[in-house]
């Protein structure tokens, strides 16, 4: 049937050609984006997926970066108790020079002056603190290792009692000193060691949280990048359409003339 009302075969070209830059243009907009997922509706399950991998990957950002302040924080102690540890050797070396029978009290007054002094800087770096948290007041502290908080660690303002307070008084009891100082030096090496192993079980806390967010990077990259290669096929492709469409369009839009031929 020949019509002049209607022309189906133009209808159905613009419909087409119509899909056609519907297409184009979403795949222009993947490309020049990065992303395979431009609205919800391109694909509602991955993005909802994606969104909750993109909430992960920012807690597991903060969660290293908090594990990281953690281990600043037992370096930053391990620094005072390293000088402590100076000063204990220094103060048993005073105290095993006070018994040098050869001394004379002069002498080993000289020697009391100088460990007095470093008894008082012993005193003061007790008080020592990491962004106003106090590193050696024996306070525990616990240090969630996980971005959703199932892990944690739990690492110590370290304990010092044993050395805090110590009293030495070379001219009148150096041998007591010696005593005193080296028990103080072997309450000091626990401390250390235990700082040490709770440095070195935040350093694997933290290569662990490194991979897992590696791990979901890599999955989230599958859900919403757009896979360049096979999209820009599809653009090419979508180009032809849309020539070939238009081309079309017209011809169709054409093809009514031949009417006016049976009207002369």
């Amino acid at each position: 049937m020949i019509s002049i009302n209607t022309n189906t075969a133009s209808t159905a070209a613009a419909y087409n050609l119509s899909n056609t830059n519907t297409n184009l243009q979403r795949s222009l907009s993947r490309l020049s984006s990065g992303s395979r997922i431009i609205s919800s509706s391109d694909d509602a399950g991955g993005l909802a997926v994606s969104m909750k991998m993109g909430a992960a990957i920012r807690r597991t950002d903060a969660t290293s970066s908090n594990v990281g302040n953690a281990i600043s924080f037992l370096q930053t102690q391990d620094g005072v108790l390293k000088n402590m540890d100076k000063i204990l050797n220094r103060l048993s070396e005073l105290a095993t020079l006070a018994l040098d029978v050869t001394k004379t009290s002069d002498d080993t007054t000289l020697y009391d002056t100088e460990a007095q002094e470093l008894v008082t800087a012993l005193g003061d770096l007790e008080g020592e603190t990491f962004n106003g948290i106090a590193l050696l007041d024996g306070a525990s502290l616990t240090v969630n290792t996980s971005e959703n908080g199932a892990q944690s660690v739990a690492i110590d303002a370290a304990d010092v009692s044993a050395i805090s307070g110590i009293t030495i008084e070379l001219a009148s009891g150096a041998a007591a000193a010696v005593t005193t100082i080296t028990g103080a030096i072997e309450a000091l090496a626990t401390v250390r060691a235990a700082n040490g192993s709770q440095q070195s079980r935040l350093s694997f806390a933290a290569d662990m949280l490194a991979v897992n967010k590696q791990n979901l990077e890599a999955a989230n990259s599958r859900i919403v990048d757009v896979d360049v290669a096979s999209e820009s096929s599809q653009l090419a492709r979508f180009n032809i359409l849309q020539q070939a469409g238009t081309a079309m369009l017209a011809q169709a839009n054409q093809s009514t003339q031949s009417i006016l031929r049976l009207l002369v």
